[in-house]
């Protein structure tokens, strides 16, 4: 048909009259020629605006009635299956042109179309495609995701509306689709999401382009956007990249633009006069009515989306990791004076070293990492204890640990290896105090003057501090600076402490005052 419009065109616009020219210019024969333009004279198709409007049936109807619109044999040619030209189009595994599809066309019918109609008629295919068909997606290479407004829960006790959102998303090349009500757009829902999405695709996809939401990317822009450390996490986690699309630019991921609009057709307009009083009991419907939709035939391509999904999109997936991706947030924080971190209300040590350093703070529900200038420096199990201090000991500095590593018992013991008078002062020190660290340090400093006056007098000082009910720091040190601690009486002259004799027995007797 289109050597008959040709041989039309050029005789009633370029004003050839010959039929052996015709014949040449158009590679056929005069007689054909001589045949077409009388029929086209007989069918008063002698101006080439009314030709031009005609497409090949018409115009083979008008020109051979008799034949039922068929002059010759190019009339009968197959034609090929156009959807299946289509999906060997965007399969992955190997790089399928047009023109191999001809080739393996003209093998199986010689006689068959030659490649530029081919191309043509395959266009015309493309052209009566909807919009979202239209777009060539590779097998297995795009997943898109959005939000859009879903339905309201009723609030069992107080009757309130709840209004919920609806996730979706959808395979680029067989527009499989997958939907949740989630309460809110929040990152651990955003994040959940994309989870369960992967798993009900039973694989990830190459690309996932999600829309500019705040929690999946902190910072939109149009050539380098600043994805959330979290979404880029989970990225990583499945072997997938994020390429968020454009601001303003709903082409860029029309396919799940279709799908929120075919989700809300086909789900939320049905569910629309039921009443939904948990969010687990909204999803089950929900789940019901995807399933018929991934299983109805879409108008188009005379397939239904998991039909296309099972052939073209599920073996190009990549497989899903052993583990699901657990849900981590990441935080900047500072370390402090006192080498902790704060996160949620609690309190991590970090090293002392990197006091005043900024470094990102990774939690689970499990864990709590932190992680300086991409390398893990520290793990703690997570805490829920509102203000409370996780600290590792290797984290303080040497004289915290000395000091910290003095316990009541390791002071007596130490005071019990000089003699049993020495132990029995520290312990009276120690337990003497509201709590037993604040007489660590008197008790550290009886126990140090054994180095500048030896343990044999330390251990007569307690002796005599012992009988004479003053077992302190301060008296044991003046008798062994006096070298009193054999004395018969003690007498008592630190003018820096006038009130150290006080609590002593009266060491000179009852007597005394009768």
């Amino acid at each position: 048909m289109q050597k008959i419009k040709d041989v039309l065109r050029l005789c009633l616009v370029g004003g050839v009259t010959s039929c052996r020219q015709l014949g040449r210019a158009v590679g056929c024969g005069k007689s054909a020629v001589s045949d077409c333009l009388r029929r086209a004279k007989v069918a008063g198709l002698l101006d080439w605006s009314r030709v031009a409007e005609l497409d090949e049936i018409e115009l083979a109807r008008r020109l051979y009635p008799s034949a039922g619109g068929a002059p010759t044999r190019a009339l009968v040619r197959p034609l090929p299956d156009w959807t299946k030209v289509r999906e060997e189009l965007a399969r992955r595994d190997h790089q399928v042109t047009l023109a191999l599809l001809w080739e393996e066309y003209k093998g199986e019918n010689p006689g068959g179309y030659q490649y530029s109609q081919f191309a043509e008629l395959y266009r015309r295919f493309e052209k009566r495609l909807s919009v979202v068909l239209r777009q060539v997606h590779r097998a297995g290479e795009k997943s898109f995701v959005d939000f859009c407004d879903g339905l309201a829960l009723i609030d069992p006790l107080t009757g309130e509306r709840i209004e919920t959102q609806l996730f979706v998303g959808a395979l680029g090349a067989s527009s499989f689709t997958f939907a949740r009500a989630t309460p809110s757009q929040e990152l651990p829902i955003w994040l959940d999401c994309h989870v369960r999405m992967y798993e009900a695709f039973d694989g990830v996809t190459a690309i996932t382009v999600p829309d500019n939401l705040r929690s999946g990317v902190t910072k939109p822009d149009r050539y380098e956007a600043e994805i959330n450390p979290s979404y880029r996490e989970l990225a990583e986690h499945y072997g997938t990249c994020i390429i968020p699309a454009r601001v303003k630019k709903p082409r860029d991921k029309a396919k799940v633009e279709a799908a929120v609009l075919v989700a809300q057709r086909w789900i939320l307009a049905v569910l629309r006069h039921r009443s939904f009083y948990h969010l687990e009991e909204l999803n089950a419907a929900i789940g019901t009515l995807l399933d018929k939709l991934n299983n109805r035939k879409m108008r188009h391509v005379k397939q239904s989306r998991r039909e296309l999904y099972e052939r073209i999109d599920r073996p190009a997936l990549k497989a899903l990791p052993t583990q699901a991706y657990e849900f981590a947030d990441w935080k900047r924080v500072g370390v402090n004076i006192d080498y902790h971190i704060a996160f949620d209300d609690h309190f991590y040590s970090a090293p002392y070293t990197l006091v005043g350093e900024e470094m990102w703070c990774r939690a689970t529900g499990r864990t709590v990492e932190l992680i300086h200038h991409g390398k893990r420096i520290t793990t703690h199990v997570r805490s829920f204890v509102k203000y409370d201090y996780s600290t590792h000991p290797k984290h303080r500095p040497a004289s915290h640990r000395a000091y910290l590593e003095w316990t009541p018992l390791r002071l007596i013991e130490w005071g019990r290896s000089i003699g049993v008078h020495t132990a029995a002062v520290i312990e009276h020190v120690i337990h003497s105090k509201p709590h037993p660290e604040q007489g660590y340090r008197s008790a550290l400093g009886i126990l140090r003057l054994s180095r500048k006056h030896g343990a044999e007098r330390l251990e007569l000082a307690c002796a005599r501090a012992l009988d004479i009910r003053s077992p302190r720091y301060r008296t044991i040190k003046t008798m062994l600076k006096r070298h009193m601690e054999t004395a018969g009486q003690l007498e008592v002259t630190d003018a820096e402490d006038p009130s150290a004799g006080l609590g002593a027995v009266n060491v000179r007797g009852s007597r005394y005052y009768h």
